[in-house]
Formats: structure tokens, C-alpha cells, sequence
């Protein structure tokens, strides 16, 4: 690996804990990011002509601080906030710890800190998911916007409004304390939730799965339960998510094309995976006592699935008591369709039936493909072969990723 490589590599892994404790000391998040571009700049021109040093990242740290420091006497950044730090590195010169210690914090809070700015509820959920990944994930906006499917200036523009939109409204570097906690880190879930998400079936384009963002979501989960190691959820989600891409590999064929959960070779699944998230599980349950949030009542159903060798040893009945108890919890036509699903593998398609019939009156699923390649599915398995084609026509028509187009077409030619 050449220098200038090496170079972008690390800072790829070091940008996040850079622009955390750089936030910190500028209260501003467009800030701290220059600033650690410029530490990047830096490092690109001496790092090739004096050789890379021992510790690559403790430089870019001290080179970004450094930065920072110098910004904060020249008085570039001295408004209001920044006055205290200032008034008390002078007092304390000569005998105490100077500017650079002061701000040498742990690291650990800025990271979460930055995490509750990049999702603060004042943002659009898409302004959120663009600015945690390029804050938290180190990833450009080339990047982001070829994981979305969205034009560079789309994501550019995002991020940049994002910024302005927290330094306009003086958001705050702190931790959420008392009630607006449990608000605040629900939005960080929903975040992260939404890439992983995005990353193990694609909304729309030509790839069913889209690893990196996974990978990117998983990630960030871990750093979360690591951070605040006493959130229930935090751990319900890691949970969810370590379950969930344990399947990674069973779930596309040679091809590229989808592989549904009921025909996927489990010997694929990874146990690496599923014993991170069992364990995950096993602290959010502990942590939860009893009140489980909606990411642990999740992770409890894709629990039974990973514990099930086979489609027939799934303990269907424990998974439609957690859909029943979601569904009280929060309420979502989605959340009954999967619960639909379950029902109908321990009680026969008729059960799931009623109940997807009786969905697909209610308008917030009227345009979701999966409802009706569910019924599809049910009819099917009802000998209504020719309502079934006509179902999975509908969903063909209503989704956006290839993949899915040609997995729903071949079932309905294969119907014919």
C-alpha cells in the first residue's frame, strides 16, 4: 500500500473520533470537520516525505487539535463558548495541564455525543442517515450517494444544510439527560436501523443486498452498546442486526438473485454472527427486565430463526406472541402482516389470510409490495392459483429493485 493510501486509510478510521473531540472544542460540526480535513491535508504532505509515523492516528489527533487550538487563540473561534476554555488555559499556564490536555477528553463520549448531533430529531431523517454516515462512518459523499442511488449534489447539498441547520439552531455537544434521552437515542436506533436496513434489501436498483451499509450500521451498533453500555435497546438493535446479517450469505443465489428465508441453505448462516447477537440479546433482555423495547422484541423473533436448523423447527408460536406483543407496543399494519405470516405456519394459511385481507383495506399499505406478495403466497398455498398470479402482478408493479422485480415475475411464470 502506497503512502497516499495509507494515509486515507487511516484517517477513514480515525475521522470519526477526530471530528467528535474537534466538535467538542469548536461547538461546531462543519468546523471540526474542516479542521480535520485539514489534519488529512497535512499528513498527505509530510507523511510521504518523512515517512509515516509509529501511531498514525495519535498524530492526526494531535495534528487536528493542534489546529484547533491555534484557530481558538487566534480568537477565530472566540465567541462566547469558547471564552471559559480560553480564560482558563491562561490561568492555569505554567501550572497546570495547558489548552491541548484540557481537551484531550474521553474520546468515547464525543463519539456519542456526535452520534446524538448527526440525529437530532431538528434534522430530516434523510439529512440524518447522510450525516452519520459521513461523521460516523468516515464515508465520502461518493460513496453515500452511490449506497442511496442518489446524485452527488443531492447528498452534498444534504449534509451541508444539516450543518448549517445545527450550528443555526446552537444545538448543544452534550449528552441528553432525564426523559429526552430515551427520545434522543431512539432517534440514533432509527438512524442506524434505517441503514442496515437499506443495505440487506435495497429499496430500489439492481442489487439485492448492498453489504457496506450493513457492515457500516453493524458498526455503528457496537460502537453504541460500547458507549452506553446500560441501554437495553442499544443492545436490542446489535442484536437485530447481528441476527440478521448472519444470513448475509444464504440470502443470494450465484446469480445475484434473492433467496426468500424458507429456501435458504442454513448451513451458510454464520455462527460467528449469530452467537454475537444471541449474546447481544441476552444483555438487552437482562437490561430490559421484563419491559422489552420494540429493537429487543425483534431480535427475539430473529433469535427463533437462527436457533431453528430447519423452516419446521421454528417455534412459530413464540414468534407470534412477540409480533403480539410489538404490535401492542407499537402499532404498525407491517408488524401485522409479519405477524400474519407467523400465524398462518402455526395455524394454516386461512388464519394469515383473514388477517391480510383485512390489511389490505388500510390505506398505509396500499402501495407496500410485500402485502401483496404475502396474500400471493397464502393463496398459493390455498390452491387459488390464478387470484395468486394477479397479487404477485401487483407487487412486481409496486417495487423499485430489479432483483425483486424478476424473483416476483418468475414466481408468477411459474404459477402459469
Amino acid at each position: 500500500m502506497n503512502v497516499q493510501r495509507r494515509v486515507e486509510a487511516v484517517f477513514r478510521m480515525e475521522s470519526p473520533r477526530l471530528i467528535a473531540a474537534l466538535t467538542r472544542i469548536t461547538r461546531d460540526v462543519g468546523r471540526a470537520e474542516e479542521l480535520a480535513q485539514d489534519a488529512l491535508v497535512a499528513a498527505l504532505e509530510q507523511w510521504p516525505r518523512e515517512g509515516v509515523p509509529d501511531n498514525p492516528g495519535a498524530w492526526l489527533m494531535q495534528a487536528a487539535k493542534h489546529r484547533a487550538v491555534d484557530a481558538l487563540r487566534r480568537g477565530a473561534l472566540a465567541d462566547r463558548k469558547h471564552e471559559e476554555v480560553l480564560r482558563d488555559a491562561r490561568d492555569e499556564e505554567g501550572r497546570g495541564p495547558d489548552l491541548e490536555a484540557k481537551i484531550d477528553d474521553d474520546v468515547g463520549d464525543d463519539l456519542l455525543r456526535l452520534m446524538f448531533i448527526a440525529c437530532h430529531p431538528i434534522l430530516s431523517t434523510d439529512a440524518r442517515v447522510a450525516l452519520t454516515l459521513r461523521l460516523l462512518s468516515g464515508l465520502t459523499i461518493a460513496e453515500i450517494a452511490r449506497a442511496f442511488l442518489t446524485p452527488e449534489p443531492t447528498i452534498q447539498q444534504r449534509i451541508v444544510r444539516a450543518k448549517k441547520t445545527l450550528a443555526d439552531a446552537k444545538v448543544p455537544f452534550e449528552l441528553p439527560r432525564g426523559p429526552e434521552l430515551g427520545e434522543r437515542l431512539g432517534a440514533v436506533l432509527e438512524v442506524v436501523y434505517l441503514v442496515f436496513n437499506e443495505g440487506y434489501s435495497a429499496t430500489q436498483g439492481d442489487d439485492w443486498m448492498r453489504p457496506a451499509l450493513c457492515d457500516d450500521a453493524l458498526k455503528l451498533g457496537r460502537i453504541l452498546t460500547q458507549l452506553a453500555p446500560n441501554e437495553a435497546e442499544a443492545h436490542g438493535l446489535t442484536a437485530l442486526m447481528e441476527l440478521q446479517a448472519s444470513r448475509a450469505r444464504a440470502r443470494t443465489g450465484p446469480d445475484g438473485a434473492p433467496v426468500l428465508l424458507f429456501d435458504q441453505d442454513r448451513s451458510k448462516w454464520d455462527p460467528l454472527l449469530i452467537s454475537r447477537g444471541l449474546s447481544a440479546l441476552s444483555r438487552a433482555l437482562e437490561l430490559g427486565d421484563g419491559e422489552d423495547g420494540p429493537y429487543t422484541l425483534q431480535a427475539g423473533i430473529a433469535a427463533c430463526h437462527a436457533r431453528a436448523k430447519t423452516p419446521a423447527e421454528t417455534d412459530w408460536a413464540q414468534i407470534v406472541g412477540l409480533y403480539g406483543t410489538l404490535a401492542e407496543l407499537n402499532p404498525s399494519p407491517v408488524i401485522e402482516l409479519n405477524r400474519a405470516v407467523a400465524l398462518s405456519m402455526l395455524m394454516g394459511p386461512e388464519a394469515g389470510l383473514s388477517i391480510v385481507d383485512a390489511l389490505t383495506r388500510d390505506e398505509q399499505l396500499r402501495g407496500y409490495h410485500l402485502l401483496y406478495a404475502v396474500r400471493a403466497d397464502l393463496l398459493v398455498k390455498l390452491g387459488r392459483r390464478s387470484e395468486a398470479r394477479a397479487e404477485l402482478e401487483r407487487a412486481e408493479a409496486l417495487t423499485h429493485n430489479e432483483r425483486e422485480k424478476k424473483l416476483l415475475r418468475d414466481r408468477r411464470s411459474a404459477l402459469e
